[in-house]
């Protein structure tokens, strides 16, 4: 698709005479054709470009030993409808000792033996801080590296004891990002509710989040 740049010019003096009013428009509306940008590159992303296959090749190979060994990232069971399930500990994550790329390539570790069919991913983002949070530039990075069938083959994201950073991170990040992927995240606020869509069984869930379950949310689920 090509650009339109006389219109991006009349969009510019546009946002000049916002800006003249209220500051923190002009910023608002950069960020939006970012995102609308970032949507139009991805459509015209190929299926899986010769610079992915040296990715999945360097995740196989690459020493990303610092990551493995925090547990953040695991595949753990099936759902309930036999599709692979993803678990990512926020709170294990630590950006500050790994590098976008070690991240990038571990996901890739991780996701691409099972891509190539449905799967679904559960995030637990229980007791996290600033220091396990992924900034906007990392997740805006590695999506953008991840090829067609990685986004199209996810069903469901569950991301548990949701923060109020996370919930509107989400939704600026499938506002003006990834709208295609909006309708699979899903907000649970109780583990119990996993029970519904992923049997509990098939992976152990840390105990510092089942105690902070406990303490929102009472014992009156609570099976020793």
């Amino acid at each position: 698709m090509e650009l339109d740049f006389g219109s991006e010019e009349r969009q510019l003096l546009v946002d000049r005479e916002r800006a003249t009013f209220h500051p923190w428009l002009s910023r608002l509306s950069w960020w939006s054709r970012l995102g609308t940008t970032s949507l139009n590159m991805e459509d015209r992303t190929q299926e899986q470009s010769p610079g992915f296959t040296d990715l999945v090749k360097r995740a196989k190979e690459e020493d990303l030993t610092e990551i493995e060994k925090s547990g953040c990232l695991y595949q753990a069971g099936i759902d309930r409808q036999g599709r692979p399930v993803i678990v990512f500990i926020g709170k294990w994550f630590k950006p500050e000792v790994v590098t976008m790329d070690q991240a990038l390539l571990y996901l890739i570790r991780i996701l691409d033996p099972v891509v190539e069919r449905d799967y679904s991913v559960v995030y637990f983002c229980t007791r996290t801080t600033s220091e396990n949070m992924l900034s906007y530039w990392w997740m805006k990075e590695i999506y953008a590296q991840l090829p067609y069938h990685y986004k199209k083959n996810l069903k469901d994201f569950y991301t548990v004891h949701p923060s109020m950073w996370t919930r509107l991170t989400s939704w600026w990040f499938t506002t003006f990002m990834a709208p295609a992927i909006k309708h699979k995240l899903h907000n649970v606020h109780e583990v119990k509710e996993l029970d519904l869509v992923i049997n509990s069984t098939e992976f152990d869930i840390p105990m510092f989040i089942q105690e902070y379950d406990m303490s929102i949310n009472g014992l009156r689920y609570y099976q020793p």
